[in-house]
């Protein structure tokens, strides 16, 4: 039987014909359904989402697995984790077939070395507090199937996302995501409607883990770390909104805090040291509204 995502999209088989106005309305028009594909999906990835969040309570990293697109997807939701949330590079990891040379040019044969993907994974020392989601818009990948597999060796959770069913990755999983997107536009390639969904689904993973990690205030990135201009701007302006006060005071706060948004916050709202802030914080495992909304002693 043949892999859906191999198949042929009935909806696009004259697209070379299409002037260019009626391409992009056909992609678009493709595009439009997998945000329904995934709405379907959420009671999966809540449950991805509550593991994530208690492994990471129990000092576990979040490490995705993968090959050509979905490896650098994976890759690129781990990057963005340090600055948006401030976590350490270690937290939230990928494994991408091929390493680094990978990010950029097709690293052939990679993806088909299942002992490659134990040996990367087990290289990570891992623990059975880590988490652990394989990708594979197939859902046959070799490289992905070793790194699950040496993941459930250990007793690390295990997550798989495919668009592809039935999908060995998602038989090496315990929780078991398919996106089933359907053809692509362009038959096989994955890099189109699967990437997209593979996205969507890592984006949903992390960011909602670090809202309940405390690491988002309302709808405010609390937990930012200042690496250039366009962050301190907005570290600057979050401390303004969150304490009620002027830029200049704000960026006072944030001085005497290091930059640490949510202690420069505590310290604006309850008036007291920069110390005594961080210890209240580390009190509530930075949960910044349990903080300040608590009564003052």
């Amino acid at each position: 039987m043949q892999p859906l995502t191999e198949s042929h999209n009935l909806r696009t088989q004259q697209i070379d014909r299409l002037s260019t106005l009626e391409i992009l309305e056909v992609i678009n028009d493709e595009d439009a359904s997998i945000a329904g594909v995934i709405r379907s999906l959420l009671p999966e990835i809540a449950q991805a989402v509550d593991v994530i969040t208690a492994q990471f309570r129990l000092g576990g990293r979040l490490i995705y697995a993968g090959a050509g697109t979905s490896g650098r997807l994976g890759v690129l939701d781990a990057v963005e984790c340090q600055p948006t949330f401030s976590t350490p590079p270690e937290m939230v990891q990928a494994l991408l077939a091929g390493g680094d040379p990978a990010l950029t040019q097709a690293v052939e044969g990679a993806e088909d070395r299942y002992e490659g993907g134990k040996t990367d994974f087990l290289a990570l020392n891992p623990t059975p507090h880590d988490v652990v989601v394989g990708i594979a818009a197939s859902g046959t990948t070799p490289y992905v199937l070793g790194v699950l597999d040496a993941a459930n060796e250990i007793g690390a959770k295990t997550i798989a996302i495919a668009c592809n069913t039935p999908a060995p990755i998602l038989d090496r999983a315990s929780i078991k995501i398919a996106a089933l997107v359907g053809p692509e536009v362009i038959t096989g390639s994955t890099r189109m409607k699967a990437g997209t969904a593979q996205k969507m689904i890592l984006n949903m993973l992390s960011t909602a883990s670090m809202i309940k990690l405390g690491k988002v205030y309302g709808n405010l990135m609390v937990d930012v770390r200042v690496t250039n201009q366009k962050l301190a701007n907005r570290a600057r302006g979050i401390v303004a909104e969150v304490v009620g006060l002027g830029q200049d005071e704000a960026a006072r706060l944030l001085q005497l805090s290091n930059n640490e948004v949510k202690t420069a916050i505590v310290v604006g709202l309850l008036n007291i040291s920069v110390e005594e802030a961080r210890q209240r914080l580390a009190e509530h495992r930075g949960m910044l509204r349990n903080v300040i909304e608590l009564p003052l002693e």
